[in-house]
């Protein structure tokens, strides 16, 4: 079957059902940690992280938010990072599934600069939140294109120092290459939502044209192994 890329797919995802908990989820969560691992796609957001904290001192205070956090794994590679170059980071994910947030909790009991809330971003509490950096990793295509407009609005105005976005690049190439990996994977919700994921993806010139209705921003949007898009967006 011949896929259609042209537009982001509508098909919901197993992981956006806030309720899901149990043994599928977790080993989900997981192989999720290990493949972006093996894929690079961790050194994405840190390398984003990297360009924001350029000018920053040795020992500076950073409140960082990651939005639809998961297991945590992302946070724990960036607390990791800031105790090698001696930044006193302040961490919190947020996400909308209890069960997920009390397994980041578990997972990340060795690092007290971690705190997680169960939240959804789209709800008006998280407004009220404050934070210098705002990381969305591989979060934002679970969500349709007003929402994200919506919530990047938000988030770039409270945000002082910046946002990073680090997101799939929807392409057949993309989608046929997971479909021959998926073969390789056990999980039937890694399977599933991994190929909707590629679906629900974006092309550069999307999240260029999202950048463009952002105030007092300035964008930058580049293509990163593997099909991934790193979008850092700096206030003015």
């Amino acid at each position: 079957m011949f896929i259609n890329t042209a537009t982001r797919s509508t098909e919901d995802e197993l992981m956006d059902d806030f309720h899901m908990e149990g043994e599928i989820l977790r080993d989900s969560l997981d192989k999720l940690d290990a493949i972006n691992k093996r894929l690079g796609g961790n050194k994405v957001t840190i390398d984003g992280l990297q360009y924001l904290l350029k000018n920053e001192p040795e020992g500076a205070t950073i409140s960082i938010i990651d939005l639809g956090c998961g297991g945590g794994d992302m946070l724990r590679r960036i607390a990791d990072y800031g105790r090698k170059h001696k930044y006193n980071f302040k961490l919190t994910g947020i996400d909308a599934n209890d069960y997920t947030v009390n397994y980041a909790r578990k997972l990340s009991i060795n690092y007290p600069e971690i705190t997680y809330t169960r939240m959804d971003v789209l709800a008006n509490e998280f407004s009220s939140l404050h934070f210098d950096i705002a990381l969305a990793t591989l979060f934002l295509h679970h969500l349709k294109n007003q929402e994200i407009e919506n919530l990047l609005k938000v988030i770039t105005q409270k945000a002082k120092k910046g946002v990073i976005i680090n997101d799939l690049h929807r392409s057949k190439t993309a989608y046929y290459l997971f479909k021959l990996i998926s073969l390789f994977i056990s999980n039937p919700m890694i399977r599933k939502d991994g190929a909707i994921s590629v679906l629900r993806a974006f092309k550069k010139k999307e999240l260029i044209s999202m950048g463009t209705k952002l105030q007092d921003t300035v964008s930058t949007v580049c293509w990163k192994w593997a099909f991934r898009y790193q979008w850092i967006i700096q206030k003015k």
